[in-house]
């Protein structure tokens, strides 16, 4: 007799599988779009979730990426190419401090699903999007924005920035959300970074190996050379 029954989902459906054989279509991107507007719409929004999007919120969220890569400054990342995401972030954000407020009060920021990419996309019984962050508030409640960017930039790093820009133009068509590409490219910027960082992590890992570590450093290498092309 089981208390809980796990089903395992099928490999050969599983998104990031068919984009490494280049199985995915643009069809498959809109409908996950689709997919993602159904699931913002219905996604819960109130004051404390909406704090989130707030400039104090945001502002924490990027200075902790900078403060944790420095000293990743000449290993994965040049300390000229750190310099112009900061530069570019820091901008962006004081230029656009009216249209992060209009986010928060047109009901953008929603409880997300916080990691949205192609590991955690099925095509199995239509679409399954699965393994949301439930430990960490701050990393699901975000900006629609910002959830539509994190599977955008995933596509770009799989070298399918036509799938990536088929899969954001159904998403504002489906949505309305005309506003969302004026963010897009910020919010790719940051995600794309937050993947190097991550990566960079794994180099102090005492259980990754040498030779795997060698794997991780152009991983995290080409993570945030894709940061900086959204520049």
């Amino acid at each position: 007799e089981y208390a809980v029954k796990m089903r395992r989902l099928p490999q050969q459906a599983m998104m990031d599988g068919l984009l490494a054989n280049n199985q995915i279509s643009p069809q498959m991107v809109t409908s996950v779009a689709h997919k993602l507007v159904e699931f913002h719409q219905r996604a819960e929004t109130n004051a404390n979730i909406s704090a989130f999007g707030d400039l104090d919120a945001i502002t924490k969220n990027t200075e902790e990426n900078f403060s944790q890569t420095v000293e990743y400054i000449g290993r994965t990342i040049s300390q000229a190419k750190y310099r112009r995401i900061k530069d570019y972030t820091d901008s962006f954000i004081e230029k656009n401090t009216p249209l992060f407020h209009k986010r928060i009060t047109d009901g953008r920021i929603r409880d997300c699903h916080g990691d949205l990419h192609a590991a955690h996309i099925c095509f199995t019984n239509g679409i399954c999007i699965y393994d949301c962050i439930e430990f960490n508030d701050r990393f699901r409640y975000c900006d629609v924005a910002s959830e539509v960017a994190f599977l955008a930039m995933d596509l770009d790093h799989y070298g399918r920035a036509d799938l990536s820009q088929s899969f954001v133009s159904a998403y504002v068509a489906q949505s309305r959300d005309e506003e969302l590409g004026r963010l897009l490219n910020f919010y790719k910027c940051y995600l794309a970074y937050v993947r190097g960082k991550v990566e960079s992590f794994k180099l102090d890992d005492p259980y990754i190996s040498a030779e795997e570590k060698t794997g991780v450093l152009a991983i995290a290498r080409s993570y945030f050379d894709l940061a900086e092309s959204y520049i």
